[in-house]
């Protein structure tokens, strides 16, 4: 379905917002796809003048006839949101649209043996620095692919990550035991600007990286259901587990909200572990 000409404005209304708001090329391309989806259903309907009943109607279609998940909804959400709220100033539009309630999961992630089986396969050297980088400073796969050469500071055994999620920059604790291994390959690739340069001394692709971890969990045997990501919330797992402050686990992570870091804590309770089920003791 093609978005009808009446509503084609709109779409670029949405997208210069979010442009001159400074979102993120990744946040602006999200909510513009959620928005299409939802101006090509409208047809020759003007999206300027929807009813919150009409909009209502509209998300009982997205559950109902195509059973999207609660994240699709809650992503096309905030898409219309946006628009009705930030572009057309119609804050009351939507105020008693109920939200899709958010699934509660817990963090994905890596044993530290399952780590240690992931790293020795990998015989490329920028390969294997990449993959040690993500889980020794938990590093999100987009700020590997970002890293340049003037944001790593050995003297002081840290590392600038610059303009990340929220349009942060914070510092990270570079991993002594790296610190040969990243000079070695800084001799033998020479990168001019960013750490890890792809084709024509670009940065590496994000797609590429995930490629390289997807390649080296199969070639590990390790059958788990996790993302490069999982790396990262295995670097925050594991120093939970070590008895590091949730507050500087927070910093390092780079997290607004507390909250966010204490999903860890779910998943890092080693008092728990040690409790045995009533079955052993049989």
């Amino acid at each position: 379905m093609k978005i009808s000409d009446i509503n084609k404005h709109a779409l670029e209304q949405l997208r210069r917002e979010l442009v001159l708001r400074g979102y993120s090329k990744n946040t602006q391309r999200t909510y513009c796809n959620e928005f299409k989806q939802f101006l090509q259903l409208l047809g020759n309907h003007d999206a300027n003048y929807m009813s919150n009943e009409r909009i209502r109607s509209y998300f009982l279609y997205c559950a109902d006839k195509l059973q999207l998940k609660n994240s699709q909804i809650n992503s096309r959400y905030n898409a219309i949101k946006f628009y009705y709220e930030q572009v057309l100033k119609r804050n009351m539009l939507l105020i008693n649209l109920p939200r899709p309630k958010r699934a509660s999961q817990l963090p994905k992630h890596i044993s530290t043996r399952d780590i240690k089986k992931l790293f020795s396969v990998v015989t490329n050297q920028k390969h294997a620095l990449m993959l040690k980088l993500c889980y020794g400073m938990g590093l999100r796969v987009s700020e590997i692919v970002n890293l340049k050469i003037k944001d790593i500071d050995s003297g002081n055994m840290q590392v600038l990550i610059e303009s990340s999620k929220g349009k942060k920059d914070r510092y990270v604790n570079l991993p002594e035991s790296l610190l040969e291994e990243l000079r070695d390959y800084y001799k033998k690739y020479r990168p001019k600007k960013y750490l890890f340069e792809g084709q024509s001394n670009g940065k590496y692709s994000i797609r590429s990286v995930q490629n390289v971890f997807k390649s080296a969990m199969k070639k590990a045997n390790i059958n788990k259901d996790v993302g490069i990501h999982g790396l990262r919330h295995s670097y925050a797992t594991h120093l939970l587990e070590s008895g590091t402050d949730i507050s500087y686990i927070q910093q390092l992570l780079g997290h607004s909200n507390i909250r966010t870091t204490l999903t860890y804590a779910n998943v890092a309770q080693k008092s728990l572990k040690k409790v045995k089920s009533p079955l052993d003791n049989l």
